[in-house]
């Protein structure tokens, strides 16, 4: 469909064309351009270019440019991102529902090529390495040659979506982290597409993908089931958010990380409270802080709780592409920015904010975080204190329930690999890792890791038998740097060789601990400790026998690893001694930021970067040897545990089922406060005897092989069984009871009414044979954490309808709903155990139908065995119009694809890919079918 340029705003800029924001002011729309927030005039150029009359109106234009820090509109923005972003745990289960979509249009007698990224879509391997080998010089090599034996299914079937499917690339495995190569590479910080010039702005099925926003960069996770829609050329429609000024000035003290600075931002803003808002940095203290920094703060922004934690473009921007080998997009961007008044500087006039907060950076510390949320910021001297606090705090107050007694156990373990003995209790480290491109992608705390180490070696430390140690930078200009830096060599002596590029350790792919660590934490029921440069700690999130997990900068790493232990003072007790039995403190081996300013300066080079992505789509040579079968449309194996074609569109009608009431459910999960979408959909290890282990050893595959959750996510079988499975997941129907089980509750012949214990699968399936519908009851938060689908798609498959929560985080809300379950919220001041309810009852959800209205307030009632009712009400989280018509239509991907197959239905231009060997040169559509749209409600 044309472009209206209703306001002018099309001019030219050299040789291109830009849509200018200031034909708004001259239009009389904008009254207030240049104190709007950097972020709301990006959201508004978005508006302003896709105007057409009918995706985008000018009222969305107008609306936006009216906005209001005070109080914002409540209206839906149709945001059209430039591009999308996956990792291979949410890619694959894209290109299984993008096949699966194919073989339904094939189905109608439609053709099946109608369904293709319409938009460029990236998908970087970085999630299927685990670190089984580590602490000797072949580590890489090893567990890189596992990866490809474990996932070369996933990888033929990637390798046939990138010639298959139109727009979309894939980075292969070993080359690095989906952010980090985000943010060093994929990004340009400007886009020219079909003679316009407009900012660079993404969504991505990854929570972190804000990482980009330290770039100036509009981006943030999406749901899977989001991102797909996007992909096919679907506006992203969010409500007009608020944004929140965070305001930084002064600078860093000695000795001071970004992780410091980080975790200190994390903390503030979950206590500010910044839930589906925007945050934006802004203050004289943006001009003392690399774009390292920024990205750092950036990439945590899902786990302070916001949508965004944004820094406009300025002069560090620009330095920073210069400095990374894209001396040409900083040129260009230089100039787009600052005639489109999208360029900050000391003398800008700082944004008109919804509500601000502040910091001076000297006030910052250092911290890490734990042991169990990102959140939970720790000083450094503290953490012993906070340890000893946790260790006998109960488990119901979110401690793990020891006796003063029990906290002094000490047991001695033999090395396997040695004639050395450790010592280990509890807040024992046994994992240490350099992982997660949160802190990989920053090379001051990289080789602020790299001197500590090197001093450490030269003092005679080492580090204790029971530490697992481990390096897995988020691209190979790390190890060039640190190689040239001369400081690979003293983190090898410390045990940290690289392990593998990719997120490893930060999202539970650690391997296995070494056998005499394992028995010893199994046999004496030991709270053992991991230290990690990552971003998330959630229980039974980094490893299954690791129970408290700290986050912090990558020094603080190689400290801890070096101490062994947590129940240590770093600022005032000794890491160890020297060979004159002479006592080592941290602040001894502490490297000082001219040091590190030095290394850097001598070590990083614009070169490392051209020469590291010269070649990053097909350099891999293990990965271009991996055959590729052609064709439109996949050719499924009914074998294979890895792809399998999902049930989602098998039966796919037309027009969707009347929407019905919820009679007669059962509860198959009751949950309390915090629950993550790891403990819905865990993505490590598969134990032996869970239902999916049992599936996959019927299926013929050995235990060794049995990968983990995240890397079967292609195939539904395995992850149904795998919902509810986290092994610290609690379900208040069994008392607070850990592990993935329920109560199945059923009616004999004879009517007798009986409750027995199985697995949440073995219950959903039992369920599912009677045909009686299932609800989750959950506390504060329900799904926070990644930005995962299977959260979602598991419980749908399971038969899940509803979930009544307290809250839900942004992202999983909108899984669900994206999946056909409806969100629900208990009235405020209401839970579940407030109003008495046990989750043994039966539930009706009455209220619901065709006509249902955004936030709609439904009746639920709850009947007892005695035949006791419980009356309350809920809110439907139906937040916007568009998301009543996915909830109708049973999900987004269904109503998608309704459109789709719809005739005279306005589609998106593809794009043009230029630039590299193994990408695909597209054509620009000249003429696109116009057909209607079925998700945008009608206004």
């Amino acid at each position: 469909m044309a472009k209206k340029n209703s306001f002018g705003a099309r001019a030219k800029l050299g040789d291109h064309f830009i849509y200018r924001l200031d034909a708004l002011t001259k239009a009389g729309v904008a009254k207030n351009l240049g104190r709007l927030p950097f972020s709301i005039r990006i959201l508004l150029e978005s508006l302003l270019r896709n105007e057409d009359g009918y995706l985008v109106t000018a009222d969305d234009v107008k609306r936006l440019a009216a906005w209001n820090a005070a109080a914002p509109n409540s209206h839906e923005l149709p945001f059209m991102p430039a591009r999308v972003l996956w990792q291979d745990f949410t890619g694959v289960p894209c290109v299984v529902d993008l096949a699966a979509m194919r073989d339904a249009v094939k189905r109608l007698g439609k053709d099946a090529k109608k369904i293709n990224p319409l938009i460029p879509t990236d998908i970087v391997i970085d999630h299927s390495v685990l670190v089984d080998f580590f602490g000797t010089a072949n580590a890489l090599q090893q567990n890189a040659q596992l990866e490809f034996e474990r996932n070369r299914e996933r990888y033929e079937f990637l390798r046939w979506g990138a010639q298959a499917f139109q727009n979309l690339r894939v980075v292969p495995p070993a080359t690095g982290i989906v952010h980090q190569v985000n943010l060093e590479y994929l990004s340009q910080g400007v886009v020219l597409r079909d003679g316009n010039l407009f900012p660079d702005t993404l969504v991505g099925a990854d929570s972190h993908t804000t990482m980009i926003n330290g770039l100036g960069v509009l981006g943030w996770g999406v749901g899977g089931i989001e991102a797909e829609a996007v992909m096919l050329g679907q506006p992203l429609y969010i409500v007009t958010p608020q944004v929140i000024g965070f305001k930084l000035h002064g600078a860093l003290r000695e000795g001071v990380t970004a992780t410091d600075l980080t975790l200190t931002v994390t903390q503030m803003l979950r206590q500010k409270g910044v839930v589906d808002k925007f945050v934006e940095f802004f203050g004289a203290g943006l001009s003392s802080m690399s774009l390292p920094d920024r990205a750092t703060i950036g990439n945590m922004a899902p786990d302070y709780g916001a949508t965004i934690g944004f820094f406009p473009t300025d002069e560090e921007t620009l330095r920073y592409l210069r400095a990374t080998g894209r001396a040409k997009s900083a040129d260009l961007l230089e100039r787009y920015a600052q005639e489109q008044n999208l360029f900050r500087s000391d003398s800008t006039p700082d944004p008109i904010f919804s509500d601000t907060l502040e910091l001076n950076l000297a006030d910052v510390e250092p911290s890490l975080a734990g042991p169990k949320k990102p959140e939970e910021r720790v000083a450094l001297r503290d953490l012993k204190s906070r340890l000893h606090e946790a260790l006998t705090k109960p488990v119901v107050n979110g401690g793990y329930g020891l006796s003063e007694s029990e906290t002094q156990k000490q047991i001695t373990i033999q090395s396997p690999t040695s004639k050395l003995q450790s010592q280990i209790s509890h807040g024992a480290v046994v994992l240490a890792g350099i992982t997660s491109c949160t802190n990989t992608s920053n090379p001051s705390v990289m080789i602020g890791a790299g001197l500590l180490a090197k001093k450490a070696v030269e003092a005679g430390l080492t580090v204790p038998a029971h530490v697992k140690t481990s390096l897995a930078p988020g691209s190979k200009v790390v190890t060039e740097y640190l190689d040239k830096a001369g400081l690979s060599k003293y983190l090898q002596q410390l045990g940290f060789f690289t392990t593998g590029y990719g997120c490893t350790v930060c999202i539970g792919n650690s391997g296995t601990l070494p056998e005499p660590v394992a028995n010893a934490i199994n046999e004496n029921n030991l709270v053992a400790a991991a230290v990690i440069s990552g971003n998330r700690n959630f229980e039974g999130r980094v490893h299954a026998q690791v129970k408290a997990n700290f986050l912090a900068s990558p020094p603080l790493v190689v400290a801890y690893a070096l101490a062994g232990t947590t129940d240590i003072n770093l600022e005032t007790e000794p890491l160890g001694t020297n060979q004159n039995g002479t006592p080592i403190f941290l602040r001894d081996l502490w490297p000082s930021q001219k040091e590190i300013s030095d290394a850097m300066a001598s070590a990083i080079e614009p070169a490392m970067f051209t020469k590291s992505y010269r070649n990053v789509f097909d350099g891999n040579p293990t990965w271009n040897a991996i055959p590729v079968s052609g064709g439109e449309t996949f050719a499924w194996d009914s074998n294979s545990t890895y792809i399998a074609e999902p049930p989602f569109f098998l039966n796919l009608k037309p027009t969707p089922e009347p929407l019905r009431e919820i009679r007669g459910a059962r509860v198959l999960m009751m949950v309390g406060d915090g629950v993550t979408t790891d403990h819905i959909s865990p993505a490590g290890g598969i134990a032996k005897n869970s239902p999916a282990g049992k599936y996959l050893i019927e299926q013929g595959v050995e235990v060794q092989d049995f990968n983990q959750y995240g890397t079967r996510r292609g195939n539904h079988r395995v992850l149904m069984r795998g919902t509810f499975a986290n092994i610290r997941l609690k379900n208040l129907m069994l008392g607070g009871e850990e592990g993935g089980n329920t109560f199945y509750f059923a009616t004999t012949d004879d009517g007798q009414r009986t409750m027995e214990k199985m697995s949440v699968y073995d219950a959903a399936i039992k369920y599912k044979e009677s045909g009686v519908p299932l609800i989750v009851i959950a506390g504060k938060e329900y799904g926070t954490g990644s930005s995962r689908d299977w959260a979602a798609k598991g419980p749908a498959l399971l038969g899940v309808r509803a979930a009544i929560a307290v809250s839900f985080e942004r992202i999983h809300r909108s899984n669900l709903l994206g999946m056909g379950i409806l969100p629900l919220v208990f009235k405020p001041g209401q839970n579940a155990q407030s109003l008495g309810l046990t989750g043994r009852e039966k539930f009706d959800v009455l209220g619901i139908s065709d006509a249902i209205k955004l936030r709609e307030e439904l009746r639920v009632v709850a009947t007892s065995d005695s035949g006791q009712r419980t009356e309350f009400s809920v809110i439907a989280r139906l937040d916007t119009p568009v998301e009543v018509d996915y909830y109708k239509n049973g999900g987004i991907l269904p109503t998608v694809l309704r459109g789709l197959l719809k005739e005279n239905k306005p589609q998106r231009k593809r794009f043009t890919t230029k630039g590299t060997k193994d990408t695909k040169k597209k054509s620009v559509r000249k003429s696109a079918k116009k057909t209607k749209r079925v998700v945008r409600a009608r206004r």
